[in-house]
């Protein structure tokens, strides 16, 4: 057996690359999701089948888990914020729970999800879940077997949730969804009841995509995306991914018919695009050079988005360049009016597009709906019609089509099941950190309204950005705030905002 030195150095080696190997699967799935031919569909699932499968044989060699045993009993690993301790205990982690996947799963998960997103892409343009039904029950089969080989006879939705926010459970996010979901209901209540009622007919006017791309570029420079190192296309659904060191690339979509799609879509997948853009290049296909969670990632794009994007601060600075860019659709628009209408409170039918205040119950119904599919309580058949239900009990709307309803979200499609509960916990986080921010830089508005977004940017880089996966997300929150995770800071900011807009 190697001594640890050079099972560490040979370690490193190999999983950046077992990491070159999967950011080229990265772009595959960029060009699938922005210009690759309907007809190409079935020859790019296979190619991506194919690569998966090679990138899960080379990870699950026998020689990673000699090099991690080696590694683990040496003094590399003895302070566990150590670059080599971060880099083994995650590798380890990862190995130990893709070595109980059968090659033959990985390839027929990957190919299915790969076609199922094709199929999702059309079912939703033609509103035809019954086209897309089939394709969804055979992601959610494969989920099973992927959870039943991971962890026999245990729970399958925390099996999978792990992979996306390690150590959470259902039974807490329970918790926490319930300690929101009776708070959220009474302000959205009392928003209601007094009344009034936000100018969204402002954002409702034309907006020619052509500026609105121009804009969304010259915003997302702004609060700090290098467009050297970045791109912003176009997909159906808005996304971000890496493709590695100085490729980080960002997507949204234009409706010419509605400002905030576009706007908030992008200031969103910038958030996203600024933490990968963050983390330690010289870390690159290591844990020390990865997010921490999807949680702590969703922080990001929802600080960027709500907490900074939607501030009157913001628009001192951005409304002038809103009426510059659409003289027609802004002409007499004040300044109140605009900060009202992008921060109307309402109950709404796409989740991409809610307020802050409702967007928690829309991702609640996912959390419980996945559930009830993956535990077999409730069918694929039966998920519009489900859908259409806790869409009235939780947000009293009901989807006029699929389209707008089970079918307005990629995610299942893409096998990501337990994915839905990070974007809560994500706006927990923003919240937590937001508050710190500002009781650590000062005041962050007047900042905001010069357009001086750098000092934030910069608190960011400092205090998660650059640790990657060195603190689990839990603990990044008591060392950056001193408190563990709650979600009165949210509250705090969702009540004084609706008391300044509503008097409630």
């Amino acid at each position: 057996m190697s001594n640890p030195t050079d099972a560490y150095a040979e370690l490193i080696k190999t999983l950046r690359e077992i990491s070159l190997l999967g950011s080229i699967g990265s772009v595959l799935h960029w060009d699938e999701r922005t210009v690759r031919p309907p007809a190409g569909a079935e020859h790019r699932a296979s190619q991506l089948a194919l690569l998966a499968t090679m990138t899960h044989a080379r990870f699950t060699s026998p020689r990673i888990g000699e090099l991690l045993a080696t590694v683990e009993q040496s003094e590399l690993v003895k302070s566990p914020a150590s670059d080599a301790a971060v880099n083994v205990h995650h590798t380890r982690r990862a190995y130990d729970r893709a070595t109980k996947l059968p090659p033959s799963l990985v390839e027929e998960m990957s190919k299915t999800t790969s076609l199922a997103e094709n199929a999702w892409e059309g079912a939703k343009k033609s509103s035809d879940f019954k086209s897309f039904a089939p394709w969804l029950e055979k992601v959610f089969e494969l989920k099973r077997q992927e959870a039943d080989c991971v962890r026999p006879g245990k729970n399958r939705y925390d099996t999978l949730l792990d992979e996306y926010e390690p150590g959470e459970t259902s039974a807490n996010l329970r918790v926490v969804f319930e300690s929101l979901r009776g708070p959220l209901v009474e302000l959205v209540g009392k928003i209601t009841a007094s009344g009034k009622k936000a100018p969204t007919e402002i954002l409702e006017r034309h907006y020619p995509a052509d500026a609105q791309e121009k804009l969304a570029r010259e915003t997302a420079a702004a609060v700090g995306f290098d467009f050297d190192a970045g791109v912003l296309a176009r997909s159906v659904h808005p996304f971000c991914t890496s493709l590695g060191v100085g490729d980080t690339r960002m997507t949204t979509r234009y409706d010419e018919n509605y400002f905030g799609d576009a706007f908030f879509g992008t200031l969103h997948e910038t958030g996203h695009s600024l933490y990968d853009q963050g983390l330690p290049a010289e870390h690159f296909g290591l844990p020390r050079g990865e997010a921490v969670s999807l949680g702590i990632h969703e922080s990001q794009s929802r600080m960027w988005e709500n907490l900074v994007g939607r501030s009157r601060s913001f628009w001192k600075h951005f409304l002038q360049k809103a009426k510059a860019a659409f003289p027609q659709a802004t002409a007499g628009v004040s300044d109140d009016d605009w900060y009202f209408a992008v921060n109307d409170i309402r109950p709404s039918l796409i989740r991409t597009e809610a307020d802050e205040a409702t967007y928690n119950l829309h991702v609640l119904m996912r959390f419980e709906l996945e559930q009830a599919i993956l535990n077999q309580e409730l069918s694929v058949a039966d998920l519009p019609a489900e859908w259409n239900a806790r869409m009235k009990k939780y947000l009293g709307v009901t989807p006029p089509d699929d389209a707008r309803g089970c079918l307005q979200d990629v995610h299942w499609s893409g096998g990501g099941i337990g994915y839905f509960p990070t974007y809560t916990l994500g706006n927990l986080y923003a919240a937590q950190f937001f508050e710190q921010a500002r009781k650590d830089l000062g005041d962050l508005d007047a900042m905001f309204a010069k357009g001086d977004f750098a000092p934030l940017l910069g608190w960011l880089r400092r205090n998660i950005h650059t640790h990657g996966k060195t603190y689990s997300a839990g603990e990044l929150a008591k060392r950056i705030t001193g408190k563990p995770l709650s979600p009165e800071p949210l509250l705090t900011h969702l009540r004084q905002k609706a008391g300044e807009l509503y008097g409630v």
